[in-house]
């Protein structure tokens, strides 16, 4: 991931001293108000957000506000922010909460934080309404020569947004998923390419796929990786890719033989 220079010269300035207030919260158990301002703090000075413009603590759901939004210049709620005290553990009760802001204000992005602990979680919505887990990083612990590492921060970041980098990083993470992988192995083309490689090694041994695919099924693929819904939505997904790949690549070739047509009858008159 490209991440521009700008960034890494703001959180290089800036991390140390955060870093040392929120020691400095924890220290004194600082309450979940006095965190807020030091996330509304850290938001701008680390990841680039106007905490005047593109913060506000005044978005009501269903009764209730949220801690923080970060919208854009049309009002539109780019992230939810539930923030706890920075002495408190995050559990799942709090990422419920979180969740349940973020379906409600049908937001698709929401941040879970105590100042030090960051949690990223993007929302589905569909039925059931289901949440994933993107990325977390702890603030203490950041590494600002780790690339790796930068990322997590730098995709919620303002310069990340403009660059819509969070949906990048989220659809890398699906493609290296252990259920996209998995199906990847348990299909037709890799069983071709094991009974090639068998027959190449061994000429008298026969395998079928469907002795291949027991193999797979029985003695090293683990049974939640092929037979889970998580399974079944990757393989959809793997499927639905490969007929659009398909279709672009039937349209190419009607237009290279419609090309190809066209040059023929120039050159035949």
């Amino acid at each position: 991931m490209n991440i521009p220079a700008k960034f890494t010269k703001r959180l290089n300035e800036n991390l140390k001293k955060y870093q040392d207030i929120i020691a400095n919260l924890k220290k004194r158990d600082a309450n979940e108000s006095d965190t807020v301002t030091v996330v509304a703090d850290i938001l701008q000075e680390i990841f680039g957000y106007d905490k005047y413009k593109e913060l506000t603590s005044e978005y009501a759901i269903r009764g209730t506000y949220c801690d923080l939004a970060i919208i854009d210049a049309h009002k539109k709620i780019k992230f939810l922010i539930e923030v706890k005290a920075v002495s408190v553990a995050l559990n799942d009760s709090h990422v419920k909460q979180a969740i349940d802001y973020g379906a409600n204000a049908g937001v698709n992005w929401v941040i879970l934080t105590n100042a030090e602990r960051w949690i990223i979680y993007k929302i589905k919505f569909g039925k059931p309404i289901e949440k994933e887990l993107v990325s977390e990083f702890n603030m203490l612990s950041v590494n600002p020569k780790s690339e790796k590492g930068l990322e997590a921060l730098f995709v919620i970041s303002k310069d990340g947004q403009e660059k819509s980098s969070i949906d990048d990083f989220y659809s890398s993470i699906q493609v290296k998923s252990k259920f996209i992988i998995g199906a990847l192995l348990n299909s037709e083309e890799v069983y071709s390419l094991i009974r090639r490689n068998i027959k190449k090694l061994y000429e008298d041994v026969k395998i079928t796929h469907e002795e291949i695919a027991d193999i797979m099924a029985n003695d090293i693929i683990k049974r939640e990786i092929i037979d889970s819904e998580e399974s079944k939505k990757a393989k959809k997904e793997i499927e639905k890719i490969l007929k659009r790949l398909d279709r672009a690549k039937e349209k190419n070739t009607k237009s290279d033989d419609a090309e190809s047509t066209d040059k023929s009858e120039e050159i035949s008159e």
